[in-house]
């Protein structure tokens, strides 16, 4: 096994952050080994005045890096798995998680503590359809204002557009150190995740040796939850146009699903929780794709 490697990602600065935590790991798992970092710039580093839906969804802060990794350009891609597509580039696997950051979304505001206190009229800022929709379903009445840009970016227009708060992943904040402008970490059972927040993900080339270099790093639970998320949404085509959230959590044996499907205005069709023996893994993610299926 070669003993340099060189890691592409994204240069926002909680890319960077990510990127660090992944070469951070492999050094201690690997002493002797070099990894070189890469910036790329990715499609959605450009295009911030236009919501996911409208420019590629998912696929436009991963495409040009597969593209890198696919060339051999780059050895190792880090990625916020939430980004990846279901459906991978050909020749390319996820070799890795690393234990997975809390997953759920967070609410920041510097006027109230939780989105309970929201009125109808209040400004809330996000650019995710799931999280239109979800927090819609909650708080109906309010006024959702589309909003993108890396995490401090999106703190900062809560003055600069006068918004009553945001609505970010968990993991993106903690991994900053911004935890001190959380004002609420909701709980999945009102705004369910979307597939593979708050894991890093590491892509790499099917038949690398880059693979085996990182399996003594991939979390085993996560690699398991992100994995039944993913098949879900790999099977009824869910990306940024659609408002999805799917999270599974797996302890003492037993898997609970939450699930959550709106349309493109806004409206909740389905909200529910599932829950099966983890020997029941398949079947479990058979219903769920039924369930979702029925009203797509």
């Amino acid at each position: 096994m070669r003993t340099k490697w060189i890691v592409g990602t994204r240069g926002s600065k909680l890319a960077l952050t990510q990127a660090g935590i992944v070469i951070e790991v492999l050094n201690r798992e690997h002493p002797g080994h070099s990894f070189a970092l890469k910036i790329i710039k990715t499609t959605g580093d450009t295009a911030w005045d236009k919501p996911l839906s409208v420019i590629g969804g998912k696929g436009v802060f991963v495409k040009e890096i597969e593209e890198e990794l696919a060339r051999g350009s780059i050895d190792l891609a880090v990625h916020s798995t939430k980004d990846i597509p279901a459906e991978l580039a050909p020749g390319l696997v996820i070799g890795a998680f690393l234990q997975r950051e809390d997953p759920r979304d967070v609410f920041i505001s510097s006027r109230y503590k939780s989105i309970d206190e929201l009125v109808p009229g209040c400004r809330l800022g996000t650019g995710s359809l799931r999280r239109k929709a979800q927090i819609l379903r909650h708080r109906p009445g309010i006024t959702v204002v589309p909003l993108r840009g890396n995490v401090d970016t999106r703190i900062r227009k809560i003055q600069t557009e006068n918004l009553d708060g945001i609505i970010l992943a968990a993991a993106g904040v903690n991994r900053l150190g911004l935890h001190a402008a959380i004002a609420q970490v909701i709980p999945t059972a009102i705004m369910v995740p979307t597939a593979g927040q708050g894991a890093i993900g590491i892509e790499v080339r099917r038949d690398d040796d880059a693979a085996e270099l990182l399996r003594p790093i991939n979390d085993q639970r996560t690699f398991n939850e992100v994995s039944i998320e993913r098949a879900i949404q790999a099977a009824v085509g869910g990306g940024c146009s659609i408002p999805l959230g799917i999270h599974a959590r797996i302890e003492n044996d037993r898997i609970d699903l939450n699930l959550s499907l709106g349309n493109e205005q806004g409206a909740i069709l389905i909200h529910d929780t599932l829950s099966a023996p983890l020997s029941a893994r398949d079947t479990l993610i058979s219903q769920a794709v039924d369930i979702l299926s029925t009203h797509r």
